[in-house]
């Protein structure tokens, strides 16, 4: 299909469905500010997706991408939650600029991004390496799993941080 009626038929879909799409937003966030944007980036991964004319059913479409951006949205006003109460503890003179704070909460969300793609044991290996500071006979034994496994599952985490910093 041309690039120009795709533009069309993405325009239609946006008109048919964004009030409808805010709304159900709405309801379910209890704030129009936060519909409004989370709205608009469901509708970004509909023209990410360019398949607007394969879409059977628009409303049940929409909702999926639409859940998968709310919980993406709690999960970063977790982490942005969690991280503003560890600087409440701070004292005054040892508070971060805005401006790293801004590049904490982006690489908190991005380390988040990278485990939450991992199998939940590769990404418990993972956590009780780097934040208990256990070896990987310690963790073998709280886990039950031969060092040889743990070994793997680390070898699996540090590849997905790896290749998570490779394509940034």
């Amino acid at each position: 299909m041309p690039a120009c009626a795709q533009d069309v038929l993405l325009t239609q879909f946006y008109e048919a469905h964004h009030d409808w799409l805010q709304g159900w937003l709405r309801q379910r966030l209890g704030c129009g500010h936060d519909a409004a944007d989370l709205s608009q980036d469901t509708f970004i991964q509909v023209v990410a997706a360019r398949n607007v004319e394969q879409i059977a059913e628009p409303r049940a479409f929409l909702v999926t991408l639409a859940k998968r951006v709310m919980f993406n949205f709690w999960r970063r006003r977790d982490i942005e939650r969690a991280y503003l109460e560890e600087l409440a503890l701070l004292p005054a003179e040892c508070m971060p600029s805005e401006e790293d704070r801004a590049l904490v909460l982006e690489a908190l969300q991005q380390i988040d991004a990278i485990l939450g793609g991992l199998k939940p044991r590769v990404r418990e290996v993972f956590l009780l390496s780097q934040l208990h500071e256990l070896g990987y006979k310690e963790i073998g034994e709280r886990l039950g799993m031969p060092v040889i496994t743990v070994r793997r599952y680390m070898t699996q985490a540090l590849r997905a941080c790896w290749l998570a910093a490779g394509t940034q």
